[in-house]
């Protein structure tokens, strides 16, 4: 309960006129008695606001689960609270301020909100719909809704608190992650424009009829002598072939400080809030698990760093769901993380061949930590090895230096590349995989190094 804005300007009129009094003895009567009936009327406003004002009642409709960035609809319903079964006065406040609690990873900038309350008169209750902008994966929850109801003559206010809680999960955009698995729009782009080849891959996927350009060592012969033309002559068949499938996945995410820099993302000219390295990396996991469910392998997820999570290989599109309720909190630091303890864990824990694509940001130093694991991997794995690139140490480089400090800093940012290429070709000498990608072309280029890998049956 607090004092309202009549009651302070009532307040300040009071003292106004006693310092009026001060000067002007004749008006102290005005002021005596204009104090003692501003106390009856203060009081009788309180006791009316307490006792018979209806503290209203609301409930919230909202979806549970959101995509990240897209705006969503919030339904707020204001209803008159009355007692069953006893017939009691009660009056709408003279004027409703609605707080609904949201989130501080949701936007939402339409409070405080006043409510009419001759919308009451009609029909006892009336909606409210505002919008919120989800910008951060995770878990959240709506703690409830404030109403601050004012008393008949506006003397007081009083704050009523509504625990309608709400809980839900944020995910990556859904929409953006199935528009990007237009797996056909997105290998034009990249340059790879076939999904299938005709008499190439590594398993059979049916039989057809022979047309020109046919390589002949895909006919089957047997399939020919038991068909034949209207003209009883030989009708040629050909066996058409898809990469093999059944195959497993394994996906290790950096959540530390390798991939916890941030990166400003312009889009159409608008500079949008920031993203971090890992946020890009986890969209093109999703993105990539998704077209690696669609091709029937089964795919395996595993984080370390801030968070050590493991999710065990699944096949099939119903496996999506789990992975992405499995992986859509997950967030970067700045911890330490060893990618190469995660690496060891993981091959333990592996029973089949996998296709392990480690995501992470690798520098000089991580060379002699996989020299000793080396071996275990050529065995029985194929290794991709994914960094993004630094476009400030790229930015550095590549500048035209104009003093001292900043031909040093050029120099270091030069030698810290070029480090890091020897590192990379020195792992494709000894048989591993390496990619390096900028955040916005991660997504294709881990698709194309996928369908590579599969047409080239080293899995």
């Amino acid at each position: 309960m607090k004092s309202g804005p009549a009651l302070i300007v009532a307040a300040l009129l009071w003292l106004i006129l006693a310092a009026a009094a001060y000067f002007f003895p004749f008006l102290f009567i005005f002021w005596l008695y204009a104090g003692l009936a501003l106390v009856p009327f203060a009081a009788i406003d309180l006791l009316i606001l307490v006792l018979f004002t209806d503290k209203l009642e609301v409930q919230r409709e909202l979806r549970e689960s959101l995509s990240q960035g897209r705006p969503v609809k919030v339904k707020l319903t204001l209803s008159r609270s009355r007692k069953k079964g006893k017939a009691e006065i009660s009056l709408v406040p003279s004027k409703i301020r609605l707080y609904d609690l949201h989130p501080l990873s949701m936007e939402a900038a339409c409070f405080p909100t006043v409510i009419d309350r001759k919308l009451f008169e009609k029909s006892g209750s009336i909606s409210f719909e505002y919008t919120v902008i989800p910008r951060e994966r995770g878990i959240w929850l709506f703690t409830g809704c404030e109403l601050l109801l004012s008393s008949p003559l506006r003397f007081w206010q009083r704050k009523i608190f509504h625990k309608c809680q709400s809980a839900g999960r944020t995910f990556p955009d859904f929409k953006k992650i199935r528009a990007a698995a237009d797996l056909r729009f997105l290998l034009e782009r990249t340059g790879a424009k076939n999904i299938r080849r005709r008499g190439q891959g590594m398993e059979f996927q049916n039989l057809r009829d022979y047309h020109e350009g046919d390589s002949l060592k895909d006919i089957d012969w047997r399939a020919v002598s038991r068909r034949r033309n209207i003209d009883n002559s030989p009708k040629l068949t050909v066996r058409e072939y898809q990469e093999e499938q059944d195959q497993q996945l394994l996906f290790l995410l950096d959540t530390g400080y390798r991939l916890h820099k941030k990166e400003i993302v312009n889009s159409a000219g608008i500079m949008q809030n920031t993203r971090t390295q890992f946020d890009s990396a986890l969209e093109s996991v999703l993105l990539l698990s998704w077209i690696s469910l669609k091709h029937g392998d089964s795919v395996a997820a595993a984080s370390f760093g801030t968070s050590s999570r493991w999710i065990f290989p699944r096949k099939g599109m119903s496996a999506f769901p789990l992975l992405m309720n499995g992986l859509f909190d997950l967030a970067s630091s700045p911890a330490p993380s060893s990618p190469f303890s995660c690496l060891e864990e993981s091959l333990d824990r592996l029973k089949r061949r996998t296709f392990i694509i480690l995501i992470s940001n690798f520098r000089e130093e991580d060379g002699l930590s996989l020299s000793w694991i080396l071996k275990r991997i050529e065995r029985r794995h194929l290794l991709l090895l994914v960094s993004l690139q630094e476009k400030d140490s790229e930015a550095l480089a590549s500048r035209q230096p104009k003093t001292e400090d900043e031909a040093l800093e050029t120099a270091a940012a030069f030698s810290y590349l070029n480090s890091r290429k020897e590192l990379y070709k020195s792992w494709e000498h000894s048989g591993l995989l390496t990619l390096e990608a900028s955040t916005q072309t991660l997504s294709p280029a881990l698709i194309t190094r996928y369908l590579q890998v599969k047409r080239s049956g080293r899995l």
